[in-house]
């Protein structure tokens, strides 16, 4: 099960499971939806891998401090997945941004494949597996702290008619995207995007499952220091 307890660093195999990774979605995100997934997954993976190199690197976090922040932050995504399915997030981020990115698309990813990622990744995070810590670093970046993103895409005119508030339906790059809205200010005269009333609830376990990792992997840190200096 390769299980990393205190002291024991990352093995050279997760750390290159946790490239792989990273570079697999950002190859899927520009190769069935477009650019602005890649630039998304691809900055939050280098922040994600940072972080866990660095918070990592004496050994796994305790389940006790990293499991409950990831199960909220991932129960707090779901809910704000909700907002985004019934808003039409994929359909309007193709709208914006001139990309991919169907209905199917979006479910397919969200709530059937993601929901198995979160289960495995909680399982690796009580068996201290080490790439289960990159995986929960990565949560707590992207679907966590850049969920802020919905509050600028109001502000962006979109790629495709901006001037016409209503749904669109057209082919974008060999693909039907069907119901595309238009939830830019400039048109609609309000301040909204697809998921942004609820982008503040998986931010909140994010941001605190991050600060939670930086606290521990500091503890520790100290603690070594002292054990040293009183050998």
């Amino acid at each position: 099960m390769n299980q990393v307890g205190p002291g024991q660093s990352i093995p050279t195999w997760s750390i290159g499971a946790a490239v792989v990774f990273v570079a697999v979605a950002m190859w899927a995100g520009y190769r069935f939806i477009g650019m602005p997934p890649v630039i998304i997954v691809g900055g939050s993976g280098v922040v994600a891998f940072v972080l866990w190199l660095w918070t990592h690197r004496r050994g796994a976090i305790d389940p006790a401090v990293i499991l409950p922040p990831f199960l909220l932050t991932v129960a707090c995504l779901e809910v704000h997945m909700i907002e985004e399915y019934v808003a039409g997030f994929g359909p309007a981020m193709s709208r914006l941004f001139n990309i991919s990115w169907t209905e199917h698309g979006f479910l397919l990813v969200f709530t059937f494949i993601g929901p198995i990622i979160y289960s495995l990744t909680a399982l690796g995070l009580y068996w201290r597996i080490p790439l289960a810590g990159f995986v929960a670093c990565f949560i707590f970046v992207g679907p966590g702290v850049a969920e802020f993103t919905h509050f600028i895409f109001p502000l962006i005119k979109p790629a495709i008619l901006p001037d016409d508030p209503q749904p669109v339906t057209q082919v974008i790059n060999d693909t039907l995207v069907e119901n595309m809205r238009n939830y830019f200010i400039g048109t609609t005269g309000q301040y909204y995007f697809a998921g942004l009333y609820t982008a503040v609830l998986p931010m909140v376990p994010g941001i605190y499952g991050i600060y939670a990792v930086i606290r521990e992997s500091l503890r520790r840190r100290n603690a070594n220091a002292y054990s040293i200096k009183q050998t």
